[in-house]
Formats: structure tokens, sequence, C-alpha cells
């Protein structure tokens, strides 16, 4: 999976953190059938595996479908036979290179420049910033993109529509969202909400700025 062309394509990254799995994996269904293409399972969810598992079986081999909050080398490797087809990380951890040695193209979570210096020489392949909506925003993506303007950046954590389009508009890659957009859908909560939140993001960041 090339990694950075997928979120350059699509410009969203939904994540879905569920206390419930069967609701979470109805979340992840829906997301799908509203047209977003990344969807990233977090690990601290649920039943997250089994969530992974069951929407790759649904959903077929060719969906791009994540496993978040990677930390550890077992997670990667749990996350590959649960048909991850890349993993999001919240830092520089050891389960960068262990997803790696499995195929698995990686979203490291990063916040400073030495961060993005240490993951890039690590070779993930896109770099999540967080959190974002609290530290600096779409203005912090720009500084960022200053030394490195070839970096796939994908800011995270509390990016409401109004912060998508900004960060979109300031070179980043893709945004990444979570309970802006899931809602509380994946512990049970209203999917036609969510397809209607779902609708409003694709919206925003299709006509966000490039």
């Amino acid at each position: 999976m090339d990694l950075p062309a997928a979120l350059a394509a699509h410009r969203l990254l939904a994540i879905v953190r569920g206390r419930d799995a069967d609701a979470a994996l109805r979340t992840v269904l829906t997301l799908a059938e509203e047209g977003i293409d990344l969807i990233e399972v977090s690990l601290t969810g649920t039943d997250a595996l089994t969530v992974i598992a069951r929407a790759r079986e649904l959903l077929g081999g060719d969906r791009a479908l994540g496993a978040g909050t990677v930390l550890t080398a077992d997670d990667a490797r749990a996350a590959h036979r649960a048909g991850a087809t890349f993993v999001v990380t919240p830092g520089l951890g050891e389960g960068i290179p262990a997803a790696q040695d499995l195929g698995l193209p990686v979203l490291a979570g990063v916040f400073t420049p030495t961060d993005v210096i240490a993951a890039r020489r690590m070779g993930a392949a896109a770099l999540k910033v967080f959190p974002i909506a609290q530290a600096g925003g779409a203005a912090y993506v720009k500084a960022l993109r200053g030394p490195f303007p070839d970096a796939s950046f994908v800011p995270v954590g509390g990016v409401d529509e109004a912060v998508a389009r900004d960060c979109l508009a300031a070179g980043a890659a893709a945004v990444g969202i979570g309970s802006p957009l899931v809602g509380d859908a994946a512990d049970g909560g209203s999917v036609d909400a969510l397809r209607a939140r779902a609708r409003t993001f694709r919206t925003a960041v299709r006509e966000a700025a490039p």
C-alpha cells in the first residue's frame, strides 16, 4: 500500500475507537458506505482486533484498513494477523520497525521537528501530528512544512470541520478525525447522525484548498 498517495488522494482518515465492538464494526462499515476510504480502528477500543478482522472479512481484501495506537511489536503483529493494511502509532516506538518488517506502512506519531527527523529515519511513510487543535493548529502544520516540504503530515486531535479545512489549506496531506466525525456511533449511538457527519466532513475536505 502506498500510504502517502492514499492520504493525498482521500484527504480524510477516520478514527474509530469504541466501547461496543458491534457498534464499532457498524461504524466502520457505515463510514465505508459513505465513501470514506481510509479508516483506522484504535487498539484501545473494545475488542479492536476482532473489529478489524470482521471488517476485513466484510469489506474485502482491497480496502485500506488501519490499526491505531500501535505501541509494541506485539501490537503490530496482532494488527497484521487481523488484516490491517497500515498502522498508526502515537509516538516513536518498537511498533514502527515491527510493522515495516511485516510490510505494513506506518503513520507515525510526531510533534517536534526532532520527532519528524527520527520518524523519517525509522522509515515512517507519513507523519501524524498530535495533538494539533490544542497546539498551534494549521499554523503549526505550515511551520513544520517549512523545513520538511516533502513530508506527508496528518494533523490529528480535535480536528473539526474548520480545523480540517485550515490544516489542508496549510499543506497537510490529510486530516485524521475521531470524535468530531464518529461521535457516539462506536458506542451504540445513531448511525443516521454518523452518516450526516460523514457527508459533512467529506464535503469539507473535498472543498478545502490544496
